[in-house]
C-alpha cells in the first residue's frame, strides 16, 4: 500500500495543476454563502444598497420637511420664566384681554397665581387652596327681621305688610336716590348652593349689585345676613313649571300650572319662609306655568296682599301684579364666556343711555361673577349710575 502511493505521486509530480472549472467554483461559492452567518450578512448588505439607489434615483423623502436651527443662548438679564397669569386671564377673559389693566387690588391669592374653575363652580388656586376674592368694603343694612314685618306662618315666619303700613319691598330694599344719570341695575342668582361662587359673589360684587337665592339653600339665612352686613339687598327665588316638566324639575315645592289655588298657596308658603330680610321674589324658570292665568293670579295676589315685590328674568313683563313689579331687559350670561357677557353689559350700557334705565339678570357662574365686579368699576366714569333691582320696580297701577 505505501509503495503504489508512492508510485502514484512519482507519476504526478511533474505534470501541471489542473484548473477548476466554472461550475466548480460557482458550487465552492454557493456553500459559502450558504453559511447563516454569511447569509445575514449579505441580506443585509443588499438592503443598504437598494437605500442608497432609491436616494440617489428619487431623492431624500425628508427634503421637503421643514427644519431649522437655532443657537439658544439665555440673556443673564432676561427673567427665568414668564409672567403666571392672573384668575381672569387664565379662566376668564383669555384672549380678549378687555380687563388686563385693571387691578387686583392686592390680593396676593391673585397676583402671581394661576387660578382654575372646576366643573362644580368652585374656583381654586393652581396649589389647590380655595381663593377669596379681594372684597369690597361693606356698606351694611340693617339687620334682619326688621319688626313687624313678618307674621307666624304653617312652616315658618312669614312677610306681611305692617300695622303702620311699612312694607318688605321698601324696608327690605336697598335706598337709592337718582343723581339723574343714566341707570342700570344688575340680578346675580342662583345662589347658596356653592359656597365658593355665593362668597365671592357677596363680597367681590358692588352693594348696589341685587342678589337672588336658591330657595333650597342649606344655611340659608346665614347667607342672606351676610349678604345684607355687605350692603346688599336680596331675592328668593321661586321654582315655577318650565316645559318639559317632569323631566325638566325645579325641585319638590315647584309652582304647577295644573296646581289649584290652595295648593300654590300651600307651597307659596313653605318658599316664602324659608328666610327673612328679602325685599322680592324672582321667577326660576316658569314659561308653563306663566302660561297659567289662574296659577299666575294666584302667585301675585299673596305677594300682594305680603307686600312684597316680583321682579321676573324678561320672561313674564306682561305679567302685571304683586305689591311692586319690574322685568329684566336681558339676561347677560346665556352664552357662558367673558366676551359675551360684557357684550349683553355693554348692550345694557347703551339702552339705559338711550331710555334713562335698563335691568339685566344672571347667574351665578364664576366668569359672570368676575365679568360683572370688573365692569361696574368703571361705570361711574362712563356717566351710568349703578342702581338696586328695587330701584326699578313699579307699583301695579303707576
Amino acid at each position: 500500500m505505501f509503495a503504489k502511493r508512492q508510485s502514484v505521486l512519482a507519476a504526478t509530480a511533474g505534470a501541471p495543476p489542473e484548473k477548476p472549472t466554472l461550475r466548480d467554483r460557482m458550487t465552492v461559492v454557493g456553500r459559502f454563502m450558504r453559511r447563516p452567518p454569511v447569509a445575514v450578512s449579505l441580506a443585509g448588505v443588499l438592503l443598504i444598497a437598494a437605500a442608497a439607489l432609491f436616494i440617489t434615483v428619487l431623492g431624500d423623502p425628508r427634503a421637503g420637511a421643514p427644519s431649522a436651527r437655532v443657537a439658544l443662548k439665555r440673556n443673564a438679564d432676561t427673567p427665568a420664566a414668564a409672567p403666571v397669569p392672573t384668575g381672569l386671564e387664565a379662566f376668564t377673559m383669555g384672549a380678549g384681554g378687555l380687563y388686563a389693566d385693571l387691578s387686583t387690588d392686592g390680593d396676593p391669592a391673585l397676583n402671581g397665581e394661576a387660578i382654575l374653575t372646576l366643573p362644580d363652580g368652585a374656583v381654586v388656586s393652581g396649589e389647590g387652596a380655595a381663593v377669596t376674592a379681594p372684597r369690597i368694603a361693606a356698606r351694611p343694612l340693617a339687620a334682619a327681621p326688621i319688626a313687624g314685618l313678618h307674621q307666624p306662618g304653617p312652616d315658618g315666619p312669614l312677610p306681611r305688610i305692617a300695622p303702620d303700613g311699612r312694607v318688605p319691598a321698601q324696608a327690605y330694599a336697598r335706598p337709592f336716590v337718582s343723581d339723574g344719570r343714566p341707570r342700570i341695575a344688575l340680578v346675580v342668582g342662583g345662589l347658596g348652593l356653592n359656597a365658593a361662587t355665593t362668597r365671592a359673589a357677596i363680597e367681590r360684587l358692588p352693594a348696589e349689585v341685587t342678589l337672588s337665592f336658591v330657595p333650597y339653600a342649606e344655611g340659608l339665612q346665614g347667607w342672606i345676613d351676610l349678604a345684607r352686613a355687605q350692603g346688599h339687598e336680596v331675592m328668593i327665588e321661586i321654582p315655577m313649571e318650565p316645559s318639559g316638566y317632569p323631566a325638566n324639575d325645579p325641585g319638590p315645592y315647584t309652582l304647577l300650572a295644573s296646581s289649584e289655588p290652595a295648593e300654590i298657596q300651600a307651597r307659596m308658603n313653605w318658599l316664602l319662609s324659608r328666610a327673612s330680610g328679602y325685599f322680592g321674589v324672582t321667577n326660576y324658570l316658569g314659561d308653563r306655568f306663566a302660561g297659567s292665568e289662574a296659577g299666575m293670579a294666584s302667585f301675585m295676589a299673596t305677594l300682594r296682599a305680603k307686600g312684597v315685590a316680583f321682579l321676573d328674568d324678561g320672561s313674564m313683563s306682561r305679567k302685571p301684579g304683586a305689591w311692586a313689579r319690574a322685568s329684566a331687559n336681558r339676561i347677560i350670561d346665556e352664552e357662558q364666556s367673558a366676551a359675551a357677557i360684557v357684550g349683553q353689559l355693554n348692550a345694557l350700557e347703551a339702552l339705559a343711555k338711550a331710555r334713562g334705565q335698563s335691568f339685566g339678570t344672571g347667574f351665578s357662574y364664576p366668569v359672570t361673577v368676575e365679568a360683572v365686579a370688573r365692569w361696574t368699576a368703571g361705570l361711574d366714569a362712563r356717566g351710568i349710575q349703578l342702581a338696586p333691582a328695587s330701584a326699578m320696580t313699579q307699583r301695579p297701577g303707576r
